[in-house]
């Protein structure tokens, strides 16, 4: 039969991993840094696995990201600084801490008497704890606390949501796609100047504009492109499938454009 191990059989697991005499070379010699970009790489793969709608997948890639976080918390135990039962009574007490509506004694177990709750005054009420949270940690900026680590795409979106919990935003749509249009003749500008920097500048500019858009619209701008690009991939393979473009690069723009034409006619008629 097998086993059915539990999160204590993984942290054990774990120090047996890292132990100097006995453990493994590759583990022992790791660090917060040096792990840090294989942490990124199972989130990838956990969104990967969301997308495909591959729950049996979705099981493993949970635990790759789960041993990730037990890593983290044996190196910090380790030097002293918190372990894996630390992480848990932080987001726990956070949580309980954002949600009076839920927990309106402060407590775990406290229950909210059942009344109907207003979803903006949630909202608000979940800015405002955030907020004197962020200042308890000596984060007196508003945009202080958002990462400059994140991926620009999801950074963008996340300083845009913050500025405009304080107003500063556009009324409706027609002045984000006012704005999109404007940074499009800005950067047609620059490249008429041959300006590099410039150029840099204003293309940087407009992916912000249209991040906003997305905001605007309630689509993440993310799952967006991921789509656009699965979906370029299909219709360049159907060309490849046509033209045999690995083995045969001479195609003129009118063939190619017409096998491009053809892949997106398949696709509708599917």
């Amino acid at each position: 039969m097998p086993n059915n191990y539990s999160i204590s059989d993984l942290r054990y697991l774990m120090a047996r991993l890292r132990d100097p005499e006995t453990g493994c070379p590759w583990d022992i010699k790791q660090s917060y840094a040096s792990i840090a970009s294989h942490t990124v790489e199972e989130v990838y793969e956990v969104v990967d696995a969301i997308e495909r709608n591959d729950l049996s997948d979705l099981s493993e890639e949970l635990g790759d990201l789960l041993f990730q976080i037990i890593f983290y918390c044996q190196l910090a135990e380790e030097q002293g600084e918190f372990d894996f039962d630390t992480v848990i009574n932080h987001i726990t007490s956070k949580l309980v801490r954002r949600h009076p509506h839920v927990f309106p004694d402060g407590t775990l177990k406290s229950i909210r008497a059942g009344s109907s709750i207003d979803e903006q005054q949630i909202k608000q009420n979940w800015e405002a704890i955030k907020q004197q949270e962020r200042q308890n940690k000596g984060n007196s900026g508003i945009l202080d606390d958002v990462p400059n680590a994140l991926p620009a795409q999801l950074r963008a979106t996340k300083l845009q949501k913050r500025a405009a919990n304080y107003g500063f935003d556009w009324p409706d749509i027609s002045g984000v796609f006012d704005k999109v249009k404007e940074e499009i003749e800005e950067l047609e500008q620059e490249v008429d100047s041959g300006d590099r920097a410039r150029q840099e500048e204003e293309l940087g500019d407009l992916m912000f504009a249209c991040v906003n858009l997305a905001r605007h619209l309630s689509i993440d701008p993310e799952r967006a492109l991921a789509k656009t690009n699965n979906k370029f991939k299909q219709r360049f393979e159907s060309m490849d499938a046509d033209l045999d473009l690995k083995n045969n690069q001479s195609h003129d723009t009118d063939s190619l454009e017409q096998a491009w034409n053809n892949a997106k006619k398949a696709e509708k008629n599917s």
